[in-house]
């Protein structure tokens, strides 16, 4: 039976890796990685902080067509050589369906993303040749540099997200507040019923808690699929959140 998802599965081309001991193939995460099967819906990339999963993500949407540094397809700016090659020796299988659309989001180059808007439609008015709307008329109609960063992110996802699209998205959560997450859930539901799929590099044990999704960690056991419960962001914060005086009396307490 065809598939209807847009991406099914990652592919690492380990034919053409010369030296699996460097980086990035030197992280565990991908070491014995062949196929990694995503989900229809949403898939959450979660692990510590250098187990690969903002360069694996990035793969990802370099394969697929996007800008390294962000954006939808039609960005082609570059501020900094920084990406990876992992692009090079991944194959992304496809279903039957192409999306309509697509995002890249990085909270860390976001801001080069709201810059190259401002410059597109800069350019188009000094020369005289706009025959379309602004481009920052899809992101609200407002500057993004003129909103807080939780503020622009939200209205990346509310006005320039739309149905039967593609989005991958690194670290969203990185400028919203816990209530602005859930709103983000409610968002990202919304758009998973109009035909969307998402690929997520989250620390967020709030956005991870989103149901119809797989969560993928990335460890000293490579990628492994785990249950929202099992995770370490979740028993973390529970542990936290209900034992938040032994815990920093621990944390903080003078050594001996």
């Amino acid at each position: 039976m065809l598939s209807e998802q847009y991406l099914i599965e990652i592919i690492l081309k380990r034919e053409l890796v010369e030296d699996i001991s460097k980086y990035p193939f030197s992280l565990n995460a991908l070491q014995g990685l062949e196929r990694l099967r995503l989900h229809p819906k949403v898939t959450f990339f979660v692990g510590e902080n250098g187990t690969g999963k903002s360069t694996l993500l990035e793969a990802i949407a370099v394969a697929s067509g996007f800008n390294p540094e962000g954006g939808t397809k039609n960005f082609g700016f570059s501020t900094r050589e920084s990406h990876s090659d992992l692009a090079k020796y991944i194959r992304c299988s496809r279903g039957v369906k192409k999306p309509r659309d697509g995002f890249f989001l990085r909270a860390e180059s976001f801001f080069n993303v709201a810059t190259e808007i401002e410059t597109m439609d800069a350019e188009a008015r000094e020369s005289g040749y706009n025959l379309g709307r602004p481009v920052i008329d899809s992101y609200g109609g407002k500057s993004l540099h003129e909103q807080s960063h939780g503020e622009s992110f939200f209205a990346l996802m509310r006005d320039r997200f739309s149905s039967n699209s593609l989005f991958i998205l690194d670290e969203p959560e990185a400028a919203l507040s816990p209530s602005r997450q859930l709103s983000m859930i409610c968002r990202i539901h919304e758009l998973v019923g109009e035909n969307c799929q998402f690929l997520i590099a989250t620390h967020s044990p709030i956005l991870m808690a989103y149901p119809e999704a797989d969560i993928l960690v990335l460890g000293e056991d490579g990628i492994v699929k785990t249950g929202y419960e099992d995770t370490e962001h979740y028993r973390v914060t529970k542990q936290f959140i209900n034992n938040r005086e032994a815990m920093l009396h621990r944390l903080l307490a003078p050594s001996i």
